[in-house]
């Protein structure tokens, strides 16, 4: 787990080595162990690193191979890399190093590009080729590791992180007009391949980018699972699928206890967290480390979920770490979180993932979370409601209950300036769920937010704000082998018990009923959904700030509205709209933009 970087040049000219060492240094909390750069000709990498498996410097990156021809910078883990690396043992490869990056340079000269259908683990990637001058990049299926790019007619850069791109110099940081319209209706995230930056673009989950030494480029899209009943599993019952369900979260959670130091849960007392610390108790663990967070009430919000953590970790008997962070430590550390993000993230999670980070990062490097069980297994409370719809109408549901607002809502929010007349957002979603296959309404909609949303949302939380303190976290239910099965798991299954039916059923004989039968929690930080105060003053400095008034991206009437009756608009979501807007402002401005 680490930050990557790197420059690509098609003007003949040499890498700008000292862009690429200024990108790599703004990346130094993500890899606080150890830092390296390379170069030759045209290409400069670089790689700041965080001390996983083997400890040792001969795993120090970026890693050039001058016998096979290649060099290369990777961020994430294999998490089978003891199993390929045995089988290129047998095909006559040597190791000097234990370390899964070595596996992944040597596996990308055995199959090239393919090698990534046998990787199981979170990745991003870069190899280059002198010999070719050909440039490799790099994603895991479900885009738990990121990939920045920015591409002029001269050089291509990327980077694990926005900032660190910015840090490079020569960026354009004009707002996107598209993504904008994407952030002020998908829950203040901008899916896909674009960024709030008109400069920056993602490289998208489950794709191997070529690039060329002319510039030229073509990408390949490597994963999809079908979202179908497939004739293997025909036949099975509910407790076949229970059994399965299980059965394969097990291996997930074993896969990801792969490390050369300890392993720790980030648990919330929800389902999803308790459930891996659960199954990491059946492996044998001992003395697990878990970590849980709370905050003072506000608002007649409840801040902390502790009596059913604390249940959780006496079942088990984990080293439990209560951790209460009051308000004053919220305040100062808000501005520090805005400043993690690659991207502007409203969800309260982020604040809250950030300072329990920080606590954790004091006690071990790697932790497991539940992250990504909602998408997986339809937990929200916007599935439900297309259990009976025709698969046709799957847009008109999905969109009534998950969309922020309507498009022609944003006339009287957004300023003329940046508002678009075409319904933007609403054209990319109908374009996912017309796509064939996925059999029913439900089906399209997991398609979706697994192939779209879920590298956004958690997805890049999770990543961005364990990371700024130099912590791994890992999510078993993002495992792709789990995520295929429970792609075709039935429908009916999944939403069963108001949602995530399956996984309920395949988790009683693990845990007490009141962890699986328990409301759907949140990770509360009401100070932030119920804004006043000091948190109200930094909102409102960042929205009348000299630079907000300058970029003009909201009307300034609705911003006036909105700091006048703070709690009287908020999204389908219960975001208070006031910190939507802010938020953004707060991280444009966090970003020198």
């Amino acid at each position: 787990m680490c930050g990557l970087t790197g420059e690509i040049r098609f003007d003949g000219r040499r890498a700008d080595i000292g862009a690429v060492g200024r990108m790599t240094d703004a990346m130094h909390d993500r890899g606080p162990d150890g830092s390296g750069l390379w170069a030759r000709g045209p290409v400069a990498l670089g790689h700041r690193r965080l001390k996983i498996i083997d400890l040792s410097d001969k795993a120090a990156q970026p890693m050039a191979d001058d016998s096979l021809g290649l060099a290369a910078v990777f961020n994430g883990c294999l998490y089978n890399y003891r199993e390929l690396r045995d089988e290129l043992r047998a095909e006559g490869y040597r190791f000097f190093s234990g370390s899964d990056t070595e596996v992944l340079v040597k596996a990308f000269h055995r199959w090239g590009p393919d090698c990534v259908h046998r990787f199981a683990g979170m990745f991003a990637f870069a190899v280059f080729e002198p010999a070719t001058g050909r440039l490799t990049l790099a994603r895991d299926r479900l885009g738990i590791k990121p990939m920045y790019v920015w591409q002029d007619g001269r050089r291509l850069r990327f980077a694990s992180t926005l900032p660190a791109l910015l840090a490079g110099g020569g960026v354009s940081t004009d707002i996107d007009p598209v993504a904008l319209h994407h952030y002020m209706t998908f829950h203040s995230l901008v899916p896909g391949e674009r960024t709030i930056l008109a400069g920056v673009r993602k490289l998208p989950p489950a794709t191997v980018r070529t690039v060329e030494a002319d510039g030229t480029s073509h990408d390949t899209v490597y994963w999809e699972p079908p979202f179908t009943r497939l004739p293997r599993y025909e036949g099975m019952d509910a407790h076949d699928w229970r059994e399965a369900v299980l059965d394969r979260l097990r291996a997930a959670v074993r896969r990801r206890m792969v490390a050369d130091v300890p392993v720790g849960v980030l648990l919330s007392g929800g389902l999803d967290s308790s459930v891996i610390v659960a199954l990491l108790a059946e492996e044998g663990q001992r003395d697990l480390s878990t970590f849980s967070i709370g905050f003072p009430a506000a608002g007649g919000d409840a801040g902390d979920e502790f009596r059913y953590s604390d249940l959780v970790a006496e079942r088990f008997g984990t080293d439990h770490h209560r951790i209460l962070i009051e308000d004053s430590r919220l305040l100062s550390g808000l501005p520090e979180a805005v400043r993690a993000m690659s991207e502007p993230m409203v969800s309260h999670d982020c604040v809250a993932f950030h300072l329990l980070s920080g606590e954790v990062a004091r006690h071990v490097k790697v932790v497991q979370s539940g992250q990504g069980a909602d998408e997986v297994f339809a937990g929200y409370r916007w599935f439900p409601p297309l259990a009976a719809v025709p698969r046709e109408e799957a847009f008109a549901t999905y969109a009534r209950e998950f969309f922020d607002r309507p498009h022609e809502d944003l006339a009287g929010i957004v300023a003329p300036g940046h508002l678009i007349d075409q319904d933007v957002s609403a054209d990319v979603i109908r374009r996912h769920l017309d796509r064939p296959g996925a059999e029913t309404a439900l089906d399209a909609v997991l398609r979706l937010e697994t192939r779209l949303m879920l590298a956004d949302d958690p997805v890049k939380r999770v990543d961005n704000m364990t990371m700024a303190h130099g912590l791994e976290a890992r999510t078993p239910f993002l495992d792709h082998e789990l995520v295929e099965l429970a792609a075709a798991c039935p429908p009916e299954l999944k939403l069963a018990g108001g949602g995530k039916g399956i996984l309920k059923e395949a988790s009683r004989a693990l845990l007490p009923r009141e962890v699986v039968d328990r409301p759907k929690g949140y990770f509360p930080v009401p100070a932030i959904r119920h804004i006043d105060g000091p948190f109200l003053d930094m909102v409102r400095d960042a929205l009348t700030a000299p630079a907000a008034r300058s970029r003009g991206l909201f009307d300034k009437a609705y911003v006036e509205e909105l700091l006048e009756n703070r709690e009287a608009h908020r999204t389908t979501t219960g975001v208070n709209v006031l910190w939507q807007l802010g938020l953004l402002e707060m991280w444009l401005q966090a970003q020198g933009i």
